[in-house]
């Protein structure tokens, strides 16, 4: 009797509370420093303001004129996206192999394309794209320049590191027969990791469109360009066209990138040759893609290298140097890297809490819909939106990293929730346990180190975007740069965007950290 009458305490309970105390006082700086204040959602002159852009955004602008400019921003968005990743393989390639220490006989690593490849991710597609505008003029040459060089820093870090992961024990018998390295390479490690590399690319591809459409808000056309003028017009109903033509654009690239990634995961075929219908069919439509894309933008690519292109280029670059250090202005940027680091561990906390919330549903369908559309409207349009409903600030860059990443991380906790072992919470339930308690101490400390990987590497991606959303007046290093190259100040520019690199790298080694620690 005594015994079924005893309390069962939890006897974790006393460091889960003095961990929330900590994580609490870590973060009410942060909460302060990204100026989280939700009675501005309620403001009487935010909701005018919102309410009225609001009103007119229904219906969509169906005009003929302005679907004609639709379909061509459309399709330039397409073929900014694709020529852009065409570039960036182009660079990722040569960038890989000498990066990686797979094939060699000694493992290691070359310091010199690890650091160029650090410099072109770590630096945002968006300000790459301002400062291209800024030599190339308006359009899509700056979008794919800068599409080029941050997915060619992106892919090129991990397809080195998918080489690394396979077995290389081939490869170096090919190696030690005295075949050169990069044919060693390319017959004894590359069929290994083929399909790795062709999933990741495909889905570099589907990220290329959203990025597109972003860096269109600093001119270098596509879908963003028209977005921006419709927003700063205040012209809802072109606005709300742009957006519902974007979000069916990211929903149809997702379903083809899911196909085309399932696709290889599929057996092949027992035929003569590895070539089937469906691999000619792919191969051609691909080039299809790339030639008529490479059609609509028109770019003259040997104009960029006349003596002329490269000293207009030689002299820009030349004003970014020396960077400004005075100390008034290292003391604004170090603010706005505090205010940056602010918005993204907000942001990302908030989108945590809601897309958990959004995960838990058994039954998905209008939940996944939900999840969708928040994650196919990009940041920055979310940031021009929620810039009108709270005023400009970070509380904006909060509001929108959260609606976006909610949208990415409630469908990856959706799967890891789904895949976590059942048997934990069943026994909890059997033994008489409510089903909230059966769920947290049974279902979530089994999902909880995926649920923790995923959010430590949103995060990782976030501080990039905080660093951009400045641009539309949602504060941080964004709105600095913004200012200063607006008013031709590169000088101080450049230290904003060597700010950015190393917070950049510094979020990685830390998230890097994170997840050795806790996972």
């Amino acid at each position: 009797m005594a015994q079924a009458s005893m309390v069962v305490k939890d006897p974790a309970a006393r460091p889960r509370l003095w961990g929330a105390v900590v994580a609490l006082v870590a973060l009410w700086p942060l909460f302060q420093g990204a100026g989280v204040q939700p009675a501005a959602l309620f403001d009487a002159e935010n909701l005018r303001v919102i309410g009225g852009f609001l009103v007119h955004f229904l219906p969509p602008e169906t005009g003929a004129e302005f679907a004609a400019y639709l379909w061509q921003a459309t399709l330039e968005t397409l073929a900014i996206a694709t020529i852009g990743l065409l570039l960036a393989f182009v660079l990722a390639v040569p960038l890989s192999y000498w990066a990686t220490s797979a094939v060699r006989e000694q493992a290691r690593q070359n310091p010199v394309a690890r650091a160029v490849m650090t410099v072109l991710r770590g630096i945002p597609e968006l300000v790459w794209a301002l400062v291209f505008v800024r030599v190339f003029g308006l359009g899509p040459t700056a979008g794919v320049l800068a599409l080029g060089l941050t997915y060619g820093g992106m892919l090129g870090k991990v397809y080195a590191e998918i080489l690394e992961s396979e077995d290389g024990s081939a490869a170096r018998a090919l190696l030690r027969t005295g075949s050169p390295r990069a044919l060693a390479l390319l017959y004894g490690l590359l069929p290994l990791a083929s399909k790795e590399l062709v999933s990741y690319t495909v889905y570099r591809w589907e990220c290329a469109i959203r990025a597109s459409v972003v860096m269109g808000f600093v001119g270098a056309g596509g879908l963003g360009q028209l977005m921006d003028q419709a927003m700063k017009m205040l012209n809802g109903g072109e606005a709300s066209a742009i957006l519902l033509v974007f979000v069916a654009l990211v929903l149809l690239a997702d379903a083809l990138s899911n196909w085309l990634r399932s696709s290889l995961e599929a057996p092949p075929a027992a035929r003569p040759s590895p070539w089937g219908v469906r691999s000619v069919g792919v191969l051609l439509a691909m080039v299809a893609g790339i030639g008529a894309s490479w059609q609509l933008l028109g770019m003259d690519w040997l104009a960029l290298f006349t003596g002329e292109a490269v000293s207009a280029m030689g002299d820009f670059v030349s004003g970014f140097f020396p960077p400004d250090t005075s100390r008034a202005w290292l003391w604004a940027v170090l603010v706005g890297v505090g205010e940056t680091l602010a918005i993204s561990v907000v942001g990302t906390l908030l989108a945590a809490v809601a897309a958990l919330l959004l995960a838990l549903p058994r039954f998905r369908a209008p939940w996944n819909v939900v999840l969708n559309l928040l994650r196919s409207v990009p940041e920055l349009v979310w940031a021009t939106l929620t810039a009108l409903a709270v005023g400009l600030g970070p509380f904006a860059g909060v509001l929108a990293l959260a609606l976006h990443t909610t949208g990415v991380l409630g469908r990856l906790y959706a799967e890891a929730l789904e895949n976590a072992p059942a048997k934990p919470a069943d026994a909890l339930r059997m033994a008489g346990s409510p089903r909230v308690l059966a769920f947290l101490y049974g279902t979530l400390p089994g999902a909880a180190p995926q649920l923790l990987a995923y959010t430590l590497y949103r995060w990782e991606m976030n501080i990039r975007m905080a660093a951009i959303l400045g641009f539309v007046g949602a504060g941080g290093l964004g709105q600095l740069l913004y200012f200063k190259l607006s008013l031709f100040h590169y000088a101080e520019a450049s230290t904003v965007i060597m700010a950015m690199l190393l917070l950049s790298m510094a979020v990685d080694q830390a998230s890097a950290w994170l997840r050795r620690r806790m996972l």
